[in-house]
């Protein structure tokens, strides 16, 4: 019996070792897609919908090492008046520091955001899909009571980030949707090389925290009216 023993535990340790790969640095292109017929549709009716672009996309890098990461616009953003809405960010991330640094522009308007990372709570599900390449696994949670947000992530990327301010899953979020918003960020391409000199903290003025952005952003809507509240939680993710 011993000597079973032996040969099983030595014919395991001859075998080939396959072990799972960690990604620590590299850059995501994500797109970013808005149906803006489906939005404008549900707060004026269908008239409106006759002059717009059914979906309008359109892309960002997320660059990222052990650490920090830095998201982007990839070119131009379409000039379209609801995909203008702090949707050319640059967000910044420092999770060792549990940090994060926005710079945002709403109308014209920039605000340049310095806060805490914002403290999400996740719900992660039993089902998957894959993206990118990546096993990914769905999480939800709900903003602003009433904004229902799902999440596809990857534990073969180990930092908790994703695309905007969004973060706190067991690794990188490679797919988000917010259908009160229309909108979804899918992970077109991961590559392994990043800029590590890139992933630096944006420069714009002097900074406020959320609560003064919030403040500031409902002081500056204040006379819109309609799809109002959609346009605060936009400026917001």
């Amino acid at each position: 019996m011993h000597r079973l023993t032996f040969l099983i535990v030595w014919t395991l340790c001859g075998l080939p070792c396959v072990a799972q790969q960690f990604i620590t640095k590299g850059k995501i292109t994500y797109e970013r897609k808005v149906n803006i017929g489906a939005y404008y549709n549900s707060e004026y009716g269908s008239t409106s919908q006759q002059k717009l672009d059914q979906v309008n996309s359109d892309f960002f890098t997320l660059q990222f090492d052990n650490n920090r990461s830095i998201y982007e616009p990839l070119g131009n953003i379409r000039n379209l008046i609801f995909s203008r809405t702090a949707v050319d960010n640059i967000v910044y991330k420092d999770f060792e520091k549990d940090w994060v640094v926005s710079l945002k522009n709403v109308f014209e308007k920039k605000f340049f955001i310095s806060d805490s990372l914002p403290k999400i709570v996740w719900k992660i599900r039993d089902d998957f899909r894959e993206i990118a390449g990546f096993n990914c696994r769905r999480a939800t949670t709900m903003l602003f009571d009433s904004v229902f947000v799902v999440a596809f992530y990857t534990d073969e990327i180990i930092l908790p980030d994703g695309p905007e301010n969004f973060s706190g899953l067991p690794g990188m979020i490679l797919g988000l949707v917010i259908n009160r918003l229309h909108t979804s960020w899918y992970a077109t391409k991961v590559e392994l090389n990043v800029d590590e000199r890139k992933i630096i903290t944006p420069q714009g003025g002097n900074p406020i925290n959320n609560k003064d952005y919030d403040q500031q952003l409902i002081k500056s809507l204040k006379t819109w009216e309609g799809f109002r509240d959609r346009i605060i939680w936009a400026c917001k993710i």
